[in-house]
């Protein structure tokens, strides 16, 4: 009885605390339904405060800019009021101009035509004198002119005549005078060398026995050398020298620093030989680079192409008449400097117009044409001034360019034929070497040909591969027998052709 009483009573207060719970679980969730709904509507409240015053800050740009714009249109409509006012004056101006030319023209036309009726009536006053003069003498208009000539003539011919005389005679006096101390003030003020002729070249020896290695065994040593050189070498009881001779300058300084170098090293046959031929060509095209330049430096020349000064170079070792043509350039370039400084001219255009004259001389004798145009043509391509390529192209004319073209004939004349500067059998004796080879060189199948021992021999190299050994002997005898035809030259001329084939291979 009393379990069944303490589980009423714990049902019953299991029941109460429902029933509690519920009520206190419904007030709890009103209280928070109450405070969300404050929130929310204190938001809403902020939103529509927030709402007013942005409507009024846009309110307040829209009446801004509204008035600007007004301020604007306003400043706009007086700036294009100010123009029209300004174009209406103009265009009132611009009547007021029209009325004036148009009254100013109607005027002139006047005068023009008051003019041209005066003129007519100078005129029918002209014809009317003539007409009476006619009458008068007998003679036409034509008649009357041809004798006042006449009689002119007549009483000044003699007069005439013997004042231009007295002229020309004064001025050619004058400018003979002039120009004779213009020269020869120009010749006394430089001094050059005097032409020497030479076609040998001395090899000083450290011994005796470095003859007999230079030959070489059976002469293949020899042999190689001249072969590649185009140079003679001649190997006399001279004590510890050899001479190597040749017409060319380059080829002798060739064959002269080959020698040189095989000396030095020690090993002479003709490999080292062929090494050492090309080594000198090299160190010979430094040479004549650093001749050019040297020859510049002195000239006072400068802004030129180095290619331009290389072949300056190569003047050095070309000559004429047994001068220097390098020598001779400058030679030219301080005369005609000396003589356009006398004129009042340009005085360094007239001395490079004297130092480049020659020029074409550098390569004549590896190309087709005389030293002029060839001169012309090298000037014109490194873009040189006018009158030095005039003056390269007409220093050897009866009438040359210009006034620098005439100041460098003349300062070549003079470097030419003071007593000393130049010999004729040298440059006859190399002419006739380079004619020599030229001649034996026009068959087809050759390679190289040069003359040597002073033009007694000529050697032909021929190309292996087109030349057998029976069209060598035929070859040769064809040539000699052109020569005979064509050249003239005293005792006999020895023609030697060599065939050789040389194969090279390398084991790796």
């Amino acid at each position: 009885m009393s379990e069944l009483i303490w589980v009423v009573i714990c049902v019953v207060l299991a029941g109460a605390g429902m029933v509690v719970g519920y009520f206190l679980r419904k007030k709890l969730a009103q209280a928070q339904a109450n405070s969300i709904e404050a929130k929310a509507e204190q938001m809403l409240t902020e939103a529509k405060t927030r709402q007013q015053e942005y409507i009024l800050q846009a309110k307040d740009k829209a009446g801004q800019i509204l008035d600007e714009a007004k301020r604007e249109e306003r400043q706009l409509r007086t700036e294009l009021h100010n123009i029209q006012q300004r174009l209406e004056r103009r265009e009132g101006m611009f009547d007021q101009k029209l009325l004036e030319f148009q009254d100013k023209q109607q005027k002139l036309q006047e005068k023009v035509e008051r003019v041209q009726q005066i003129k007519q009536e100078l005129e029918k006053m002209k014809d009317q004198e003539v007409e009476n003069l006619q009458q008068l003498s007998s003679l036409t208009k034509e008649e009357a002119r041809e004798e006042l000539i006449r009689r002119i003539e007549e009483i000044s011919k003699a007069d005439l005549a013997m004042r231009i005389i007295k002229m020309e005679k004064e001025a050619s006096e004058t400018y003979e005078d002039k120009a004779r101390e213009i020269l020869s003030d120009a010749i006394q003020r430089c001094a050059s060398s005097h032409a020497a002729e030479i076609t040998s070249t001395t090899v000083a020896l450290p011994n005796e026995e470095m003859k007999g290695r230079i030959i070489g065994k059976e002469g293949r040593n020899i042999k190689a050398i001249e072969k590649l050189t185009g140079c003679e070498l001649v190997i006399d009881d001279t004590p510890d020298a050899i001479m190597v001779s040749g017409f060319s300058p380059i080829r002798r300084q060739i064959a002269k620093l080959a020698l040189e170098k095989l000396m030095a090293d020690g090993r002479i046959q003709p490999a080292r030989i062929e090494e050492f031929v090309e080594k000198a060509k090299q160190d010979l095209a430094v040479d004549i680079k650093k001749a050019g330049e040297e020859a510049l430096y002195k000239m006072g020349i400068t802004g030129i192409d180095p290619k331009l000064v290389g072949i300056v170079g190569r003047l050095k070792y070309r000559t004429s008449y047994g001068q220097n043509i390098l020598n001779h350039s400058m030679e030219v370039g301080y005369l005609s400097a000396l003589i356009a400084a006398e004129l009042n001219l340009d005085a360094a255009k007239a001395k490079k117009c004297g130092f480049f004259h020659d020029i074409g001389k550098s390569v004549d004798q590896e190309t087709q044409g005389s030293h002029p145009e060839i001169g012309g043509m090298i000037l014109k391509k490194f873009n040189m001034d006018e009158d030095v390529v005039q003056a390269a192209l007409t220093h050897h004319l009866d009438r040359p360019f210009n006034i620098y073209s005439s100041i460098a004939k003349a300062a070549d004349a003079i470097s030419g034929a003071r007593i000393g500067a130049r010999k004729d059998s040298y440059e006859q004796f190399v002419a006739r070497l380079e004619e020599l080879e030229k001649t034996a060189s026009s068959f087809p199948g050759i390679e190289k040909v040069y003359a040597i021992q002073a033009g007694r021999e000529v050697r032909i190299f021929v190309k292996p591969n087109e030349i057998d050994d029976y069209s060598a002997f035929q070859l040769a005898k064809d040539i000699a027998r052109k020569i005979e035809q064509e050249l003239q030259y005293p005792g006999e001329i020895r023609v030697t052709i060599i065939r050789e084939t040389r194969v090279v291979e390398y084991a790796k």
